[in-house]
């Protein structure tokens, strides 16, 4: 018995590894077609235009690294194993939203942040972290994170070139999935996190921001 559950724990390891790597390679492809993929919704940017437009989906592409660590961390050490579940199959509906981003920004000429890495493992150790805190918070916060994400959409669709019709159907997408996946954590009994640990969020999730539109 012990030996059968030493394997299990080395086999979600190394799940979980192959997971951070396909993350991290952008090797997985997206199960939904690319919003705004018609030819008609390609126009040409300005030079202008193409770097803020390159910009802007980097900071979202980041923020779909950050997502995929999140949830690996909180689903790794969730205590309900439906939960657990619960968490992979958000990263599995976001990883749609790491493969768009990607290919918006190869589209754009724009890379990938060089610091993706480091967002990886820095959102890992959170979402280990909200994990250990329980459940309940765990899902509060994944939906406070949510809610968050949905607002720095909003802004990006305020921001884009107003040309730019093929990055802005990709952004509100992912806007619409990021309101469901926060709806789903409130009725899963997520509770609502303590203003200090909303704040800190926020502060963090501007620092990341700002590295990301440039590095």
């Amino acid at each position: 018995m012990d030996s059968l559950r030493r394997f299990s724990v080395l086999d979600n390891l190394l799940s979980g590894a192959c997971r951070a790597l396909a993350t991290l390679t952008d090797s997985v492809p997206a199960g939904r077609p690319t919003p705004g993929a018609s030819p008609a919704h390609e126009v040409e940017l300005n030079e202008s235009e193409r770097r803020l437009s390159g910009a802007l989906m980097r900071v979202n592409h980041v923020g779909e690294i950050c997502a995929q660590a999140l949830y690996e961390g909180q689903a790794a050490s969730a205590s309900d194993p439906r939960l657990r579940e619960a968490f992979l199959h958000a990263a599995r509906e976001e990883l749609d939203h790491l493969a768009w981003t990607r290919v918006r920004l190869d589209e754009l000429g724009a890379s990938p942040s060089l610091l993706n890495p480091l967002w990886y493992a820095g959102s890992l150790a959170m979402g280990l972290a909200a994990g250990r805190a329980g459940d309940r918070w765990s899902l509060g916060f994944m939906a406070e994170t949510e809610r968050q994400v949905e607002a720095h959409l909003g802004s990006h669709l305020e921001q884009l070139p107003p040309a730019d019709s093929r990055s802005r159907q990709i952004v509100e997408a992912m806007q619409r999935d990021e309101m469901t996946h926060a709806r789903r954590a409130r009725d899963l009994g997520g509770a609502e996190l303590p203003t200090v640990v909303r704040q800190g969020m926020r502060v963090t999730a501007k620092v990341m921001t700002a590295v990301a539109h440039r590095i």
